[in-house]
């Protein structure tokens, strides 16, 4: 999987969407302390440890860097994406429950993430081992960074 380049000044605004998920009675809003276990143990059952381990990092910064997506319907987390998490002005990982796919939620996080880091004020930001490359594509521009394979995660450790 490589890595992609986004361009953090020309990213789609992100308040239409986020008025689309309230109407969907979704909400997209950074995490807090006190909800951080019970996000870690929500990310390593859906999404493995690698995933909470960076998640992890994420309620370490100050503010929080990982977005959580929470139906308002039950009060449960759906979704999550962090940013400057492995690595500054890195985006990822990010994770939406199956449930919930196909319903733009993974977009929000994304634009959410991006936008966050453009507030830090980087101009680029590096996704790192994009998976679903042709929706990075077409959700924020994101292009591709050649030779990036394995990039940032080679040698990491496994069990």
């Amino acid at each position: 999987m490589p890595d992609m380049l986004v361009k953090l000044y020309e990213l789609p605004k992100l308040e239409p969407l986020l008025q689309t998920m309230e109407e969907q009675e979704i909400t997209i809003r950074l995490g807090l302390p006190p909800e951080k276990h019970l996000v870690l143990d929500w990310i390593r059952e859906h999404f493995g440890d690698g995933w909470a381990s960076e998640a992890d990092v994420a309620f370490a910064n100050k503010p929080s860097t990982i977005y959580l997506a929470v139906d308002n319907k039950t009060e449960q987390m759906v979704g999550f994406g962090c940013f400057e998490a492995t690595y500054k002005c890195f985006f990822g990982p990010t994770g939406v429950h199956p449930d919930y796919r196909g319903q733009d939620i993974g977009k929000a996080l994304l634009l959410a993430c991006l936008h966050g880091l453009a507030h830090l004020g980087y101009g680029y930001a590096i996704i790192g081992g994009a998976g679903p490359v042709e929706f990075y594509k077409k959700a924020a521009g994101a292009i591709e960074i050649p030779q990036s394979v394995p990039g940032i995660y080679r040698g990491l450790l496994r069990k």
